[in-house]
């Protein structure tokens, strides 16, 4: 409620102001959203979907997945032509940077609650707010998102193989799907200009953990129930914990690893019946064994994008400290969970 309140506050604020950001819809993404929160909900991620006509996407590296966006002509929206750089690149430093400004004045506005604007994590796509909540914090990611409606770029083209598992008929629904793009810095430019965009699935993500079943009625109140999230959300709270406990080490590592190896599992065991409730440890297990190889072979495609190798070869000593750990957990009947 107390999220709901301060994020209305803000969109209401930001469309009001005449100019660049007045046609932003909000889209709630993330693991709260999703229903895979491991913790206490005390942190959001709210995408700011602002939808822009006729982009030019170009790749800007191998991996598929980051984009130097510029207008295939004068775009209807004239007031994103002060965003763009010296080279006719939409910059998404300066419309984050802008649209930061923009929050930093509106939270001063908001009554009976106590927000602030985080100071900016280099390279990050989100504004992040903290909204004090005694005797906690709460902290709410807003995430830029460009919604463009074009087909997916060629880099996705065999991605996302879910018609073993939620059908061929879902897959081009998905596909017909807009393009989004986040404002995320490219870590392998060698000069960081802030012009990258990264594209983003987080909607469909959303949808697909939502509906996860290869049977419509899976885990609906009266159909049958399967141990899906049940895996996941262990997982998830495998990694946090251990995170945790070694936070340099494992810096490299997110949920997101942990989601995209969710998502491969759910490929490769199709159907409603390679997860019943009852399952769950073994289920577990034979989700876990499947991250623990792709983290031996430091290989772990993109769910959406598979040239995007998400544990690159570079990054081996800490791929083989986790997989050291996880095994650990696994031979010795998961200690971390009994804490």
């Amino acid at each position: 409620t107390l999220v709901n309140q301060v994020v209305t506050h803000l969109i209401q604020a930001i469309r009001s102001r005449e100019g660049s950001f007045s046609s932003i819809e909000r889209l709630g993404a993330g693991s709260y959203y999703e229903h895979v929160k491991v913790f206490e909900p005390n942190e959001f991620d709210i995408m700011l979907v602002m939808p822009v006509a006729r982009l030019q996407l170009d790749e800007c590296d191998d991996t598929g997945a980051y984009y130097y966006l510029s207008f295939k002509r004068n775009p209807k929206e004239k007031y994103l032509l002060k965003f763009l750089d010296e080279d006719g690149k939409l910059s998404a430093f300066k419309m984050l940077q802008a649209l930061r400004e923009i929050i930093k004045q509106e939270v001063k506005n908001i009554k009976d609650v106590e927000v602030t604007v985080k100071r900016r994590k280099a390279g990050s796509p989100a504004i992040t707010l903290q909204i004090k909540n005694p005797p906690a914090e709460i902290s709410v990611d807003i995430i830029l998102t460009l919604e463009v409606q074009q087909s997916w770029p060629p880099s996705t083209q065999d991605g996302l193989k879910i018609e073993q598992w939620l059908g061929r008929k879902v897959r081009t629904e998905f596909r017909n799907r807009s393009v989004y793009l986040v404002a995320k810095q490219n870590k392998k430019e060698k000069v960081p200009r802030g012009n990258t965009w990264r594209l983003s699935f987080s909607h469909i993500e959303k949808d697909m953990l939502n509906n996860h079943g290869s049977s419509k009625t899976c885990c609906e109140s009266d159909g049958p129930k399967c141990c899906r999230k049940g895996c996941l959300k262990l997982l998830k709270y495998l990694l946090e914990q251990l995170k945790m406990q070694y936070t340099k080490q494992l810096d490299k590592f997110c949920s997101y690893h942990v989601k995209t190896a969710f998502f491969h599992s759910c490929v490769m065991w199709p159907k409603d019946t390679d997860w019943q409730l009852g399952d769950l440890e073994h289920c577990f297990q034979k989700y876990l064994g499947y991250f623990l190889d792709c983290l031996q072979k430091s290989q772990l495609p993109h769910f959406f994008i598979p040239q995007y190798n998400l544990l690159s070869p570079e990054d081996k000593a800490s791929n083989y400290f986790l997989s050291k750990l996880l095994n650990y957990e696994l031979n010795n009947r998961f200690p971390i969970f009994q804490e």
